[in-house]
């Protein structure tokens, strides 16, 4: 695949939330339908290969409790894009990326303005916060990662949502942004987000091709 098709923006849409949010799952069952690819940030570092420069780096700032820089992420993010493409899992002729836990602040936005083409962000908003703290101890009870269900984590991890990366929602155009209640059931949470997609010219310029 030539460099030139690496470095096209690609077609994305973005699922946004607070921690507890449903914005994973969401994801992923968007992911699930042809057509669209997830990829979620947490994938990018847990298929890293530390062989390579750029996972040193990771390295180098992991192994000392350090947060990986902005741009490094977003490093990290695009070679793992470039990977998926090379080996035609991802195809952006004619997928859309569906993101969550990236970008996670404003910077990360602006870097990954040069590679993507966000057509929609979808915002699943709730401001029931002891209802998504109710969830994220739910998810790390079952998970085994106990000290996830601490107040002390939780309260952190919406400290840093609410610093970080909520003031990306103002980061993109008013029209591109859709609040949805992530109190709602998941599947009218996917049921909005579907019918939102489909109403797109841009989807439906894709679905007219039936490819």
């Amino acid at each position: 695949m030539s460099k030139a098709f690496h470095d096209i923006r690609k077609p994305a849409f973005l699922v946004l939330g607070a921690p507890g949010s449903g914005k994973g799952t969401q994801g992923k069952i968007l992911g699930s339908i042809p057509r669209f690819f997830h990829c979620a940030c947490g994938d990018v570092f847990r298929s890293l290969d530390t062989r390579t420069p750029l996972g040193q780096k990771f390295i180098e700032y992991s192994s000392r409790g350090e947060l990986v820089p902005d741009e490094l992420t977003v490093d990290l993010w695009k070679a793992q894009i470039d990977n998926l493409a090379s080996t035609h899992l991802y195809k952006p002729d004619i997928d859309f990326l569906v993101l969550d836990g990236i970008p996670r602040n404003v910077r990360q936005a602006e870097l990954l303005e040069a590679h993507l083409e966000v057509l929609h962000v979808f915002h699943l908003s709730c401001p029931n916060r002891e209802e998504l703290a109710r969830r994220m101890r739910k998810r790390a009870l079952k998970d085994n990662r106990i000290d996830d269900a601490s107040e002390r984590v939780i309260t952190q991890r919406f400290a840093t949502y609410e610093e970080e990366t909520k003031p990306i929602l103002e980061f993109y155009r008013p029209e591109i942004v859709m609040d949805i209640d992530a109190a709602l059931p998941p599947l009218e949470v996917i049921s909005r987000i579907l019918t939102r997609i489909m109403e797109l010219p841009v989807y439906q310029k894709l679905a007219s091709l039936n490819i």
